[in-house]
Order: C-alpha cells, then sequence, then structure tokens
C-alpha cells in the first residue's frame, strides 16, 4: 500500500512539475495558457450576463485575453471585475475534485461546454477563434483515439495546467498591483469602483484565494486518486 502510495505521490506531482515547465516552453507555453485565459474571461462574462450583456472576448497570443461587457449597476461592475480571478481558481480546484471523484467525463463536458460557448457567443478576434477550433480538434482527437489511461493523464495534465496558472496569474497581478497599481488589471478595477480599496489589497485578495483552491484542490485530488 505504501509503495503503491509513494508511487502515486511521485506522479501526481510530476504533472504539476510538467504543466509547470510547459506553459514557460516559448510559443508552446502561451498557446497552453490560453486555456486558463479562457476560463478566467468566461468567468468575467458569466457573471456580466446577470444585469448586463457581454459584447465580445479576446483571446491572445500573448496567453493574454479581454472580455467586453456593459453593466447597469454599480454591483454587476463589482462583481464582474471579481469573477476572473475567482472562477478560474474555483475551475482548477473543480477540476481536481471531478478527477477525484472520477468524473472526468463531466470535466471533459465542463470543457468542451466553455469551448463551445465562447466560439458561438463571444470570441470573434481571429486568434481567439483558432485557439478555440485547434484547441478543441487536439482535445477530441486525443480523446477519441487515446486509451481510458491516456485520456485519464491528459486530464490531469490539463487540470494540473489549469492550477499552476491560476496561482501564477494570482501572483502577477500582485505583484503588479504592488509596484504598478494603475496597470493592474482586475485589481485597478475594483480599486476604482471601491474608491477606499486599494489595488494591492485586491491583489493580496487575489493570490490569497488563489492558494486556498490550490491547497483544497491538491488535497482533494491527492487523497481521492491516492486511495
Amino acid at each position: 500500500m505504501s509503495f503503491v502510495r509513494d508511487k502515486f505521490s511521485a506522479k501526481f506531482f510530476l504533472f504539476l512539475i510538467l504543466a509547470f515547465l510547459l506553459i514557460h516552453v516559448p510559443l508552446l507555453g502561451n498557446y497552453i495558457k490560453v486555456i486558463n485565459t479562457l476560463i478566467h474571461e468566461s468567468g468575467h462574462a458569466l457573471i456580466a450576463l446577470f444585469g448586463g450583456n457581454v459584447e465580445r472576448i479576446s483571446l491572445f497570443m500573448n496567453s493574454e485575453g479581454a472580455t467586453y461587457s456593459n453593466q447597469s449597476t454599480w454591483i454587476g461592475s463589482f462583481l464582474t471585475s471579481l469573477g476572473g480571478y475567482t472562477f478560474a481558481s474555483f475551475m482548477a480546484f473543480l477540476s481536481f475534485l471531478l478527477i477525484g471523484k472520477k468524473k472526468q467525463n463531466l470535466l471533459i463536458d465542463i470543457l468542451l461546454g466553455f469551448i463551445a460557448l465562447n466560439l458561438i457567443f463571444w470570441v470573434r478576434n481571429p486568434y481567439g477563434l483558432f485557439w478555440l477550433c485547434s484547441f478543441a480538434v487536439v482535445f477530441l482527437l486525443l480523446l477519441i483515439k487515446g486509451s481510458q489511461d491516456f485520456r485519464d493523464n491528459l486530464l490531469l495534465l490539463i487540470a494540473s495546467i489549469l492550477l499552476v496558472d491560476s496561482v501564477q496569474s494570482a501572483y502577477e497581478i500582485l505583484f503588479i498591483s504592488l509596484f504598478q497599481p494603475q496597470s493592474a488589471g482586475d485589481a485597478a478595477n475594483l480599486a476604482q469602483l471601491t474608491g477606499i480599496i486599494p489595488a494591492p489589497i485586491w491583489g493580496i485578495f487575489f493570490f490569497v484565494q488563489a492558494l486556498w483552491f490550490c491547497y483544497n484542490g491538491l488535497k482533494r485530488g491527492y487523497y481521492k486518486l491516492g486511495s
């Protein structure tokens, strides 16, 4: 039993290391990181639908993204700005939770659902359309052609990429909020909306919640998968 646990532990953390290395490979890393950007921007968009509307989402070659929406209320703007990093962190946690519960099919449905939703309704820029179509085709081909073990490993790798990049992107916004608060994206928007809570505090919040979801995602995934 101890040998099985040790073998699984090595595999589990090997995937996290592999995810970290992949997202830092030139060109390929930016392509891979767009999966987290897609989730992040979808979080903005889904919340914006409550009391507002989403004009479009853009996904860029440098792995950045932008959601263009209109809100009629202060609370709508506040929640929409809050939704990107928190939703990305939650989805990373949920991915490990579903894998741990051996509900890989549901995770596949969720990932394809996000791709379809953005492809049909929101993403219109050329690179965004290219990324959605190419990722969907490759993802489906790998799922169809690959064995059960390959499928499970592929989903574990995607979950690891979501987890690692959700923490890294939250750290980056924290860093920017400390040294260039006016350029800190969602943290700067929230600082402007609240007026009394500066961007660095929102940067700290985004990073802390990312760590919390990361810890709980790893905890749930590790103990469920290793049992």
